[in-house]
């Protein structure tokens, strides 16, 4: 992974990391996951293939949670319950969801966010009302038809969770 172009400043609370394999990805996730604890929501968004997937798959991995971290996309949410002292993962996928929170709420997110790490993939307008401090991960790659595995993202904190928070560490 390697730090942004200079002629591309984030925003306040922001960091910028450019990852070039699906392997950086993951490591990626596993990094992210020593800055998360119970309680936290991490939003993710990126076109399809974007490796939204591949980054939880990283933090379940940094976990330490049981299952095979898969794409939720038919059975909308999985629980993957922690094989340590750590919080389980809630991996959300909202894409067939067309409503906010109020069609969400069957799922029961807001029970289950004080006591896991939930991480939402095309969360944006869905979820925000679960909690005000969250983690927005925005994953940019080349559109069309490529085999480009160069991803541009931007992680940004929101709310007072994350006013202090460290981001820079994962540009490591």
């Amino acid at each position: 992974m390697e730090a942004p172009a200079p002629h591309s400043p984030a925003e306040p609370g922001s960091v910028q990391i450019v990852v070039t394999s699906p392997e950086q990805m993951r490591e990626l996730g596993r990094r992210l996951a020593k800055l998360l604890r119970a309680g936290d929501l991490v939003m993710l968004s990126g076109e399809l293939g974007a490796g939204k997937t591949t980054l939880t798959r990283g933090l379940g991995e940094g976990l330490g949670v049981r299952g095979a971290v898969t794409s939720p996309t038919f059975v909308i949410a999985r629980v993957h319950p922690s094989l340590g002292d750590g919080p389980p993962l809630v991996h959300v996928d909202a894409y067939r969801l067309s409503g906010g929170l109020d069609e969400m709420e069957d799922l029961d997110l807001d029970v289950l966010l004080p006591e896991s790490v939930m991480v939402v993939e095309w969360g944006e307008g869905k979820v925000e009302e679960l909690t005000e401090d969250r983690l927005r991960v925005v994953i940019h790659r080349a559109a069309g038809d490529t085999t480009d595995e160069v991803r541009q993202m931007t992680i940004t904190g929101v709310g007072e969770r994350w006013a202090t928070a460290d981001l820079s560490v994962l540009a490591a």
